[in-house]
């Protein structure tokens, strides 16, 4: 089980050889001879600290406690050369996992980290449990909301738009000096009924999703439709749109519902890479999971911000001033019954990478 590792020593010998074992291991490691360089390296990252006692700017355990306060979900583990009773206390109070004596048996240290590894993985999955558990009372409280309203917002919403057709005959009829200046504002007012009934449809759709129908899809020819239909709209915005995918299987999949999640991620890599940026769509086997291929969509945009990214994918929440907050949620649920999730990353292009898992069968 891989983890984000800071080794915080100021022996490089010991360090060079402790990396090298831990990188083999499958952890990201990271490295720092003082308590300054340790909490520079840990921010917004860390996982488990292994943390000598002695430090030329600080002593281990207080910077045991800094750690605990900007990364609570972390773990520490002390190594000393010079235990006493005083320093195991102050390491309790600080919260720090284990306490360990150098010189130091591998194995132990090992199992050690093992063990707090593991701890912190179990504690997300409790807190991602939670956080699924509240958006699935979300999702009720929309599917009760929804089915109560959709009927009482559609017929004046219907309502409005045939009187509008009829308001937009006879204002045709009038002298073409007289029209152009009626017709603007009809047109405004007929946008945002089209709007509205988009919001409805995302509703509907969101809290009654379609059942999916699984026919053969052959995953370059949906990239390949996607990028042809989106191509004129990147050309209007000043957005250099790509396009890669050398080799792609035939999945199993709704492709009328698949295409509506990679129009979504696209339209929204379109908007956040702005003029003269660059959005590309790709595919290609993962790496880590033979059973899975991967459909990914980056951007050159100023990516997604740390605070949003937990919350990209619960109902209502957006970083659009017009936004609903449903595009996302409906895509991954969308993804969801397909057997496979949506995660969010860092693009080599410098801005947000939406990559679709799908497995392939």
């Amino acid at each position: 089980m891989s983890a984000h590792v800071l080794l915080v020593e100021d022996n490089p010998e010991f360090i060079r050889n402790l990396e090298e074992i831990l990188t083999d291991l499958g952890h990201e490691v990271r490295t720092a001879p003082s308590c300054a360089g340790a909490l520079l390296a840990a921010a917004g990252w860390l996982e488990v600290a292994l943390v000598d006692l002695k430090l030329p700017d600080g002593d281990g355990t207080s910077l045991a406690a800094q750690l605990k306060d900007a990364s609570p979900d972390c773990e520490v583990v002390l190594l000393t050369g010079h235990a006493s009773v005083e320093s195991a206390a102050a390491a309790v109070r600080a919260g720090v996992w284990a306490y360990l004596m150098k010189p130091l048996s591998t194995p132990d240290l090992l199992a050690t980290l093992d063990k707090a590894v593991r701890h912190v993985k179990s504690q997300a999955e409790k807190r991602e449990l939670t956080r699924r558990a509240q958006m699935a009372e979300k999702l009720a409280a929309v599917g009760t909301l929804t089915a109560g309203l959709s009927h009482e917002i559609r017929n004046p919403l219907n309502a409005a738009a045939l009187q509008l057709t009829v308001l937009e005959r006879r204002v045709h009829k009038l002298e073409p000096t007289v029209q152009r200046p009626l017709l603007q504002p009809l047109t405004l007012v007929r946008d945002e009924i089209r709007r509205l009934e988009h919001i409805l449809q995302d509703f509907l759709q969101f809290a009654r999703p379609s059942p999916l129908t699984l026919r053969p899809t052959p995953l370059k020819g949906l990239l390949e439709k996607v990028w042809a239909f989106l191509e004129t709209d990147a050309e209007r915005r000043g957005v250099r749109l790509e396009f890669s995918c050398e080799r792609a299987p035939v999945l199993p999949a709704d492709e009328d519902q698949l295409r509506q999640v990679l129009m979504n991620l696209s339209l929204n890599a379109l908007d956040a890479a702005g003029p003269d940026g660059t959005v590309r769509l790709s595919c290609e086997d993962d790496a880590h999971h033979a059973d899975f291929v991967l459909l990914q969509v980056d951007d050159s945009g100023p990516g997604v911000p740390e605070d949003a990214g937990p919350r990209l994918f619960e109902p209502f929440f957006t970083t659009k001033a017009n936004g609903s907050g449903l595009g996302l949620p409906i895509s991954n649920a969308i993804v969801s019954q397909h057997g496979g999730q949506i995660t969010v990353g860092r693009s080599p292009l410098g801005g947000a990478r939406f990559t679709v898992h799908l497995p392939r069968s």
